[in-house]
């Protein structure tokens, strides 16, 4: 069923269902606009393709988000498609405005008391040059380790629903042991799907006894930067009264065919109907 334009609406896109937590956090400041979710189920993974590819697909993704929804604003709700194909998609669409995620390495770099951060990122966020130069502009005096960990984007899209918390710390324990035998004090999500891991993360960190590190994201520099974009926003909210739920959205899905049952329950867990084809 083709749906009706919906000037002034929030569309998120990410190669599955790590940003989700980018448009949960946005709706407490946005409560009366519509924000919708786009998981390129289609075109996962990102993180173990070229460039390139990543470009090519974010171009077509939203092409045909454009068409069916008409959003006032873009969140490219993914550090891997921010860094590979923002500069593409702003030179295409310039009528668009489009928001990225960036990896939080300034406040870590700034608030880290040991000196040593980490990155925990997809493989190719980690070979891209683009974070070494974040690296270079704000955290030039620490010391930075960059760990990739794409396995979890796997565990976070396949095998999060319904994992009970032992096998959510088998997961990341991996991962975070080197890091708190390097010492480090911060260690920065550089990959949506990871948020989803943060309080796993936080908990077995409290467990270890490592009480000094905090994990920290780029959730409340992407939702302000929304909030700001909209407070000088000519466009109408969405009045409250019209919205089904106070957590009115949508959640689409790229491919084509019966939609992974998962799905339905990640729509159902972040207040979203759907999912339905794009």
């Amino acid at each position: 069923m083709i749906s009706a334009p919906m000037e002034g609406s929030i569309v998120f896109l990410d190669s599955g269902v790590g940003g989700l937590p980018y448009l949960e956090r946005s709706r407490r400041l946005l409560p009366g606009r519509e924000l919708h979710y786009i998981a390129d189920d289609a075109g996962f993974p990102y993180g173990t393709k070229k460039p390139s590819q990543i470009e090519d697909i974010l171009l077509d993704r939203t092409r045909r988000l454009r068409a069916r929804l008409h959003p006032r604003v873009l969140v490219i709700a993914c550090n891997t498609a921010s860094q590979a194909g923002l500069s593409a998609l702003r030179k295409a669409n310039p009528d668009l405005e489009i928001v990225g995620t960036v990896p939080a390495i300034k406040p870590a770099a700034a608030s880290t008391k040991s000196g040593r951060i980490a990155v925990l990122a997809t493989e190719r966020t980690v070979a891209d040059p683009y974070l070494d130069d974040l690296i270079a502009r704000y955290a030039s005096d620490v010391e930075v380790i960059k760990l990739p960990a794409q396995p979890l984007v796997s565990f976070v899209e396949r095998s999060f629903l319904g994992s009970t918390a032992s096998e959510r710390r088998t997961a990341v324990m991996p991962y975070l042991l080197p890091l708190l035998e390097a010492g480090v004090d911060r260690i920065v999500l550089a990959c949506t799907h990871f948020l989803h891991l943060e309080p796993d993360f936080s908990s077995a960190c409290e467990t270890a006894g490592a009480w000094e590190v905090e994990i920290v994201d780029s959730l409340e520099g992407v939702a302000n930067r929304l909030h700001s974009l909209c407070s000088a926003d000519s466009a109408p909210l969405v009045a409250r009264a019209t919205c089904s739920s106070p957590h009115s959205g949508r959640f689409f899905l790229t491919s084509e065919g019966p939609a992974d049952p998962a799905y339905t329950a990640w729509a159902e867990r972040f207040g979203l109907s759907g999912p339905e084809a794009l």
